[in-house]
């Protein structure tokens, strides 16, 4: 087991007054180079740090009990709201696996997605299809195994993406290197799954050149987003052509997996898309660029690779673009958008964009290269502040892996810190943030689902030390109660009878009180 090391932390302001209060930091230690791919924030406010690590202790048995490899593993850690740990797990077969990809699933738990070269044999159920292949592992919210599948052909496979959508089932995206059923040397491949496991479809996109699927995102009408770097030109598959030597190709797909539009954006030079988010007006697209103005990119660089900003509408046409640069290559990580309800349509309505990554040297070394940096704009991609985080022994080396803005207003961070080559740790940070919280509408009590059947949560909007949450039926006697510091509480609810309770939440604050209907 890794050790937990608890740290202040302070924050370097660059442009702005500094805001953020750090909540807390926790480093997970590592002898070896370990890979962090995401942190996922729980419907409850808790979070899974996801990536792939070499075990220090290699006498830890896997699942069915056998010696663990010395190769890569799939490696989760679950922290609490405070930032304490709640459980750690591998994953692993007999020869490297990488994690590249988790979603946290509507019914609870959690889908991994990966990259294994391991036959059967220690975690791994199915034998090797040939090359790697994409590794899912459907786990519950303990970690715990609930169905697995290895996805592949003859050719290399890779996972890169995987998201829920509105049946409970699954897309999973990924590339293909020089497949009989592609159409370049490396092309997008998405598998299409029911909420078991079962393959519904297979989707293979790309060019004549290289095409790599960097993110998906799920779309309100149950379909999906791809965000490719694309090093093709027409054919194939491919409609669009490339302006320069790499372009943002962006695909659209139906509830079924059928392509319903693409377009590709892109300068002379090399871009390059990492992240997607959904807003009010459309969707979100960011990466970096080292192209001047040209193609049809309206915005110039400055210095090195700049970040490099899409707005569409739904239809991927394009609203406004920007570019934004912190000296050097700027590497966008992470992308957060901050929206409140309204009823036009159910959507949110876009009131910030949270951008976090880091910069590399690239020439002279700016002070604050190799640190996690954010930058917020408005809804409009204006620049209101930037900042630099900092640990309170700052390693040499600091890379943000993601960054996730939670419903609070609080930020969470995740990366890797390193003073030297081959020993990364994992350095995840939590800010409040009292700007951010000011945008985000809240309520004293929330519960969702609500109606419900089996399990309840309870969200306080407010900020308190501790609270007791009471549970009464209509008859005024008390059924439930509990005591909790967190702002999100899972209820069972599965021995009541059918009607209506109602929840009082009393704190150091105050007193609020919801209605909750058992079905």
């Amino acid at each position: 087991m890794k050790k937990f090391y608890m740290g202040a932390l302070f924050l370097c302001t660059v442009q702005g007054f500094s805001s953020q209060e750090v909540l807390w930091q926790k480093d997970i230690k590592s002898s070896t180079q370990d890979f962090i791919s995401q942190v996922t924030t729980t419907i409850d406010q808790q979070y899974l740090i996801t990536g792939s690590s070499i075990q220090s202790n290699n006498q830890q048995p896997g699942a069915n009990g056998q010696k663990q490899n010395n190769g890569y593993d799939f490696h989760l850690v679950k922290l609490n709201q405070q930032g304490e740990e709640v459980w750690e797990k591998y994953f692993g077969g007999k020869n490297h696996d990488f994690l590249s990809a988790t979603v946290n699933t509507q019914e609870g738990g959690f889908l991994l997605a990966g990259t294994s070269y391991s036959s059967k044999g220690l975690d791994k159920k199915d034998d090797s299809k040939g090359g790697s292949d994409i590794w899912l592992i459907r786990i519950n919210e303990f970690g715990d195994e609930l169905w697995q599948k290895t996805i592949g052909g003859s050719s290399d496979e890779e996972a890169r993406a995987v998201i829920q959508t509105t049946d409970f089932g699954f897309f999973v995206a990924g590339n293909v290197q020089n497949s009989s059923k592609g159409y370049g040397s490396k092309d997008v491949l998405v598998v299409r799954l029911d909420k078991n496991g079962k393959e519904l479809s297979q989707l293979v996109l790309g060019g004549k050149g290289l095409d790599e699927v960097e993110k998906m995102i799920p779309t309100m009408d149950g379909g999906a987003l791809l965000g490719i770097y694309s090093r093709s030109n027409a054919g194939g598959s491919k409609k669009t052509e490339n302006y320069g030597e790499g372009d943002y190709w962006i695909i659209k797909l139906s509830k079924d997996g059928k392509v319903e539009w693409e377009k590709n954006f892109g300068g002379k030079g090399d871009d390059h898309i990492r992240t997607l988010a959904f807003t009010s007006t459309g969707y979100l697209i960011g990466g970096e660029s080292r192209s001047e103005r040209s193609g049809n990119k309206s915005v110039g660089i400055e210095e090195g690779t700049d970040l490099w900003l899409i707005s569409l509408n739904e239809r991927g046409e394009e609203i406004w673009q920007k570019s934004y640069n912190f000296k050097n290559r700027d590497v966008l990580m992470g992308m957060g958008v901050i929206g409140n309800p309204s009823t036009k349509n159910n959507q949110p309505t876009t009131k910030g964009i949270l951008l976090g990554g880091y910069t590399q040297a690239e020439g002279r070394i700016e002070s604050d290269d190799e640190t996690f940096w954010m930058l917020y704009l408005d809804q409009n991609g204006n620049e209101q502040w930037r900042k630099h985080v900092k640990g309170e022994s700052r390693k040499r080396e600091e890379r943000l892996s993601d960054i996730k803005l939670n419903r609070d207003g609080s930020i969470i961070l995740a990366g890797t810190s390193a003073e030297e080559l081959g020993k990364e740790n994992w350095k995840i940070v939590k800010l409040g943030d009292t700007q951010l919280d000011q945008l985000i509408e809240k309520q004293d009590i929330k519960i969702y689902p609500n109606p419900v059947s089996d399990y309840t949560y309870v969200e306080i909007g407010f900020d308190f030390k501790e609270a007791d949450i009471v549970m009464y039926d209509m008859g005024g006697r008390q059924v439930q109660s509990l005591k909790t510091k967190n702002k999100v509480t899972k209820m069972n609810t599965q021995a009541l009878i059918q009607g209506a309770y109602i929840i009082s939440v009393k704190t150091d604050v105050k007193t609020a009180n919801a209605k909750l209907i058992k079905q």
